[in-house]
Formats: structure tokens, C-alpha cells, sequence
């Protein structure tokens, strides 16, 4: 039996009798055959997978934006590859070049700092879209979708302030990373807003670590001036300070960027600024197929809203209520 006969059942080919047909699929069936869609897609000169590259692919905030863009991916009729750099730029640039490798339609991804972002412009250059989301890239100009970072601090710590709290501790990522300096920015507007000085002695510039968390908080309620509230920059704070906190209650109002899972349950309720990592997927993953459909104007910078949400925690009244 020929290998074309096979490859037209294979196929779904109408052109080969029922008989036949039937022996091919069983031989299929015992041999365990599967079909080699890479090798099929290069015969036919297509792309039909899109490369998704986060910073934690164990962050819920990446989990359910990860959701929304293989919607749309699968919508289009494509499939999707996701891997995480953990904001290793070395990681970051094996991972985009392993994505290119493969032969990727498109990319989106969450800019880890540092990446080599001439393989992205090269990639561009050969018709290769790229989207960034959460961050944006330093120096080439793309589609872009980011949160109101700065903007959704901002209310939170007005939230704090409207309280009466005018000493507030900030719990922020990294300082190299964009989401974490821009939601400090925001953390200072709102003091500076007030006129409440800024103290850099209640900033805590760093990825998430509970035992870093608990010392630090231990360090400030010890102080001769101590913080009587508290912002966590992202969702990871969160919950370390969430667990400190409930470890070693100090009566502390708590805001935090970025919902989490059971921040409704605990008592008090945990007060976020929340955003929608789904929306910003699917406006990422839309901005893609545009590009890939033939798209050619100017890259878009796309700034998605934020809400504040009470549930308690943040509204703790302070020293200077009223």
C-alpha cells in the first residue's frame, strides 16, 4: 500500500474506498500512529500556533489572562505555547528563540527586564507580530496593554489617607520591575496629593518573601513612629503580609494591587484595587490577529481601568479620621 493512499486517510481524502480505508485506520490504531501537525504546517507553508510568554505561569493574575488569550487563540482556529520567564531575561531570550524556532504566527508576551529585544525587532521584521501586556517593552515600539498601575495606587492610598491614616507602608516588587515602580509612583502622588511627606524608610522594594515581610513589619511597628496602614503592591504582597499579618496581628489597615483567591473570605476582608488579566489578555490576543490579518498602523497603547474593592481590611480607621 502506498504512502500517498495512507496519507489520504490520514487526510480524510474522499478518494479512497471504504476498504481500504478501513484497513489504514486500523493499522493506524494498532501502530499508534499520531500525526506530525509541525511537520504538516511547514509543507504547507503556515503558522497556526501563537507563543505566550508570562513572568509566572504559577501567578493566579497570569492564570486567568493565560485563559482568555487561548480563547481567542483557539477562536482563530490556532494553538497555543506558554512557558515563563520568572523575570530572567537569559531565560526570556532562550524561550523567545525556542518560540521562533517552532515557527510561531505571533507573539505576546510580559516583557521580563533586560531581554534582548533585537530578537523581537528581527522577528517583527519577518512578519512575526508581537504583543506586549503588563509591561512595556523599552525600546520597540508595539502593541502595548497594560493596567491603570499608577492611577489604581493612587486610590488605593487615597483610600487610606480619606481614613485617617497618614503614616502608610508600601510593599512593592522589584525596582527593576515596571509594574512595581509605576504603582510606587502612584503611592507617592497620593502622599505628595495630601501633602503628606514622603518617608522611603516605609519602603520595601523587593519580590514577594513572607519572612522578609514579617521583619519588615516587625521593624516598623517597632518604630518610634510606626505605620498604622499599609499598601502591597501586587498580589504576591498580599498574601505574605496577609499570613504575617494573621501570624502577628498589629491592627494595621491593609490595600491591596491585585485580587487574589479567598481575599473575600478571610476576616477582615481583604480591600484591593483590582484589574481584569482577563480583559487584558483578550485585548492582547486581539491586537495580534489584527497584526496577523494585515494590520499595518501604528502601534497601540492600550491602558486598561482599575476598581477599587472594599471588603474591610482597608477601612480601618486611623489616627486622623474626621
Amino acid at each position: 500500500m502506498s504512502a500517498k493512499t495512507v496519507s489520504r486517510v490520514v487526510n480524510d481524502d474522499a478518494h479512497v474506498s471504504p476498504a481500504t480505508a478501513a484497513r489504514i485506520n486500523d493499522a493506524i490504531e494498532r501502530l499508534g500512529f499520531r500525526r506530525n501537525e509541525s511537520a504538516r504546517l511547514l509543507r504547507q507553508g503556515t503558522a497556526s500556533t501563537i507563543g505566550l510568554l508570562l513572568e509566572d505561569v504559577s501567578d493566579p493574575f497570569y492564570g486567568a489572562l493565560t485563559r482568555a488569550v487561548e480563547e481567542s487563540v483557539l477562536a482563530h482556529d490556532h494553538q497555543l505555547l506558554v512557558s515563563s520567564s520568572a523575570e530572567d531575561a537569559h531565560r526570556a531570550d532562550r524561550l523567545i528563540a525556542a518560540f521562533v524556532s517552532r515557527g510561531v504566527g505571533g507573539l505576546i508576551l510580559a516583557p521580563a527586564t533586560g531581554l534582548d529585544e533585537k530578537l523581537l525587532a528581527d522577528e517583527r521584521a519577518k512578519n512575526c507580530p508581537v504583543v506586549a501586556f503588563d509591561r512595556p517593552l523599552e525600546e520597540l515600539d508595539v502593541d502595548t496593554v497594560l493596567a491603570d498601575n499608577r492611577g489604581g495606587t493612587i486610590a488605593g492610598v487615597r483610600h487610606l489617607i480619606e481614613r485617617g491614616h497618614r503614616r502608610i507602608a508600601f510593599f512593592g516588587d522589584a525596582d527593576s520591575v515596571y509594574t512595581a515602580r509605576e504603582r510606587r509612583a502612584g503611592y507617592r502622588d497620593a502622599l505628595a496629593d495630601a501633602g503628606i511627606p514622603f518617608d522611603p524608610e516605609l519602603v520595601l522594594m523587593l519580590q514577594p518573601d513572607e519572612r522578609a515581610g514579617t521583619e519588615a513589619l516587625g521593624m516598623l511597628a517597632a518604630s518610634a513612629d510606626p505605620p498604622t496602614a499599609v499598601f502591597a503592591g501586587n498580589n504576591r504582597w498580599s498574601v505574605q503580609l496577609l499570613r504575617a499579618l494573621v501570624r502577628h496581628p498589629i491592627g494595621l489597615a491593609y490595600v491591596g494591587f491585585d485580587d487574589f483567591e479567598l481575599a473575600d473570605v478571610v476576616q477582615p476582608g481583604v480591600t484591593v484595587v483590582t484589574q481584569d488579566p482577563a480583559a487584558m489578555g483578550r485585548v492582547a490576543a486581539d491586537l495580534l490577529f489584527r497584526r496577523i490579518d494585515g494590520d499595518d498602523g501604528p502601534a497601540q497603547r492600550v491602558q486598561l481601568s482599575t476598581a477599587l474593592i472594599e471588603r474591610g481590611s482597608g477601612e480601618r480607621l486611623g489616627p486622623f479620621v474626621g
